[in-house]
C-alpha cells in the first residue's frame, strides 16, 4: 500500500497494491493493521456507510463534534467523485483550509479523514458508489453541517448548480 500525505498532512491518501491478470484483479482494500501501521493512528472503525449519488450531487461539508468527532477512511466502489476535506480544529495551523482529490472505482484511491475535519464529496459520474468506514457512531445530536458554498473556506468545486439534500442546502 502506498501512502501519500496531502497539503494538510494529516489528511492521508491511501493506494492499494493490485494485482492484476486475464482474469481480472486482487487487491487488499483495508487492513486495520497495515493502516493503523502505515497511517499511525491507532483508530478502530465501527460503522461503514454507503450511499448511491447520481451526477452532480454534492453531499456535505458534514461533521460530528466532540466527544462524537469521526474519522472517515473514504473510498469509491463504482463511478467518480471529488472529494473534500476541510481542518475545522481550532488553534491548528492550517485551520479551514480544505483539501480535494479525485476518487473513484477506477484508480482506487482510499482517502484518511481524520477526526476534526468536515467531509464532503461531489458525484462526477452517476451511480456513483461511495463506502466509508467511521471511527464513531452516526449521532444526530452532535452532526454539523458547513455550507458547500462557504464564502470564507471557498472550496473550487466542479459544478455550479449541485444537486443538495434539504439538510444541505440549509445549511
Amino acid at each position: 500500500m502506498k501512502v501519500t500525505r496531502l497539503a494538510i498532512p494529516d489528511v492521508v491518501l491511501l493506494e492499494p497494491t493490485v494485482f492484476e491478470d486475464a482474469r481480472g484483479a486482487f487487491f487488499e482494500s483495508f487492513s486495520l493493521r497495515e493502516f493503523q501501521n502505515l497511517v499511525g493512528v491507532t483508530y478502530d472503525f465501527v460503522q461503514d456507510n454507503q450511499s448511491v449519488s447520481r451526477k452532480n450531487v454534492l453531499r456535505g461539508l458534514h461533521y460530528q463534534v466532540a466527544p462524537r468527532a469521526q474519522g472517515k477512511l473514504v473510498r469509491v466502489i463504482r463511478g467518480a467523485i471529488f472529494d473534500v476535506a476541510v481542518d475545522i480544529r481550532e488553534g491548528s495551523r492550517t485551520y479551514r483550509q480544505w483539501i480535494s482529490h479525485h476518487l473513484s472505482a477506477d484508480n482506487r484511491k482510499q482517502i484518511w479523514i481524520p477526526p476534526g475535519f468536515a467531509h464532503g464529496f461531489l458525484a462526477v459520474e452517476d451511480n456513483t458508489e461511495v463506502l466509508y468506514k467511521t471511527t464513531d457512531y452516526y449521532d444526530r445530536s452532535s452532526e454539523q453541517v458547513i455550507p458547500w458554498n462557504d464564502p470564507e473556506i471557498k472550496i473550487s468545486w466542479p459544478a455550479q448548480n449541485p444537486i443538495l439534500s434539504h439538510k444541505d442546502a440549509a445549511a
